[in-house]
């Protein structure tokens, strides 16, 4: 019963972060860039406002919280995140990539806008997340700007060959490759710019160096758990409530967690990584509860 009341308390908590981001993003999309041709930023901002479950950036808002940042302070590196994400899933989608034509129950960047548009807006995002998150905050005025630049360095380290590139590399051309395991696999491609939504805002506060461990092995975890979920969705979950074609997976031959230990045991380890990390969270001497909840709402999900 206890735990029911905690995930509600979360579910609410979450929804609010998710519609003061929302918000936000709304504002960005609304109020355009000069010297942008319309249709690049009509790209762009499709996909940014395709709606999502927007975790990575709440993540964000949440660490934010947790280290004392103020909304104003976290938001740009929450952008950032999503930005990144985003672009990711528009270069992902493509007929070079996974070919999907369907993504957050819409049609794809490539298919609304070609594909050649489609790659543009990605790269844009890709660039985009980084220049408005250093200059917003450094506007802000009072935040110590090495710190400002330790966040953005993370930030870059997640979307280049040190995080999604790679992870995405390795689906793609690897399937089926022992080498390139289901771990390796998960952690290049979600766990790292999970790490780095988790780890950027307590950067931006100096968070201490034991804090930023304990927060570096919480999400590490916390994204291998994801990936599993969703390797267990595209075998189980349906298109409507996944917004996006189930299946591809298995027709594609990928490595995934399912292929190597089959349903049954992605299900447990799942549930293992989950725990793995909120036990990270103990070393943390403040609040964690709503990180804690994180890992339990993202193990559960169905979509």
């Amino acid at each position: 019963m206890r735990d029911n009341v905690l995930q509600k308390d979360f579910i609410e908590y979450y929804d609010n972060k998710k519609t003061v981001f929302e918000e936000h993003l709304g504002n960005i999309s609304k109020k355009g860039l000069p010297n942008v041709p319309n249709t690049l930023w009509e790209s762009m901002t499709y996909s940014l406002m395709a709606g999502g479950k927007r975790i990575r950036p709440v993540l964000t808002m949440t660490v934010g919280e947790v280290f004392g940042l103020r909304e104003e302070e976290v938001l740009p590196l929450a952008t950032a995140v999503e930005m990144i994400h985003t672009a990711s899933l528009i270069h992902d989608d493509m007929p070079c990539m996974d070919n999907d034509t369907l993504r957050r129950g819409k049609p794809t960047n490539h298919v609304v806008y070609g594909e050649a548009m489609a790659l543009l807006a990605g790269d844009a995002l890709f660039l985009y997340a980084i220049e408005q998150a250093i200059r917003n905050l450094t506007a802000i005025g009072n935040l110590d700007k090495s710190n400002i630049m330790e966040a953005a360095k993370t930030l870059l380290e997640a979307a280049g060959p040190s995080g999604i590139c790679s992870g995405q590399a390795m689906d793609m051309h690897e399937a089926n490759n022992s080498f390139f395991s289901p771990w390796k696999i998960a952690y290049y491609k979600t766990a790292t710019l999970i790490k780095a939504a988790v780890v950027s805002p307590a950067q931006l506060a100096g968070a201490s160096s034991d804090d930023i461990k304990a927060l570096t092995s919480y999400a590490s975890h916390l994204g291998v758990a994801f990936q599993m979920v969703d390797d267990i969705l595209d075998v189980i979950g349906e298109k409507n409530s996944l917004g996006k074609n189930p299946g591809k997976d298995e027709a594609q031959g990928k490595n995934t967690f399912i292929a190597v230990y089959g349903l049954e045991e992605a299900v447990k380890l799942a549930r293992l990584h989950s725990q793995k990390s909120i036990g990270a969270l103990s070393k943390i001497d403040k609040d964690t509860k709503y990180l804690a909840s994180f890992a339990i709402y993202l193990e559960s999900r169905t979509y």
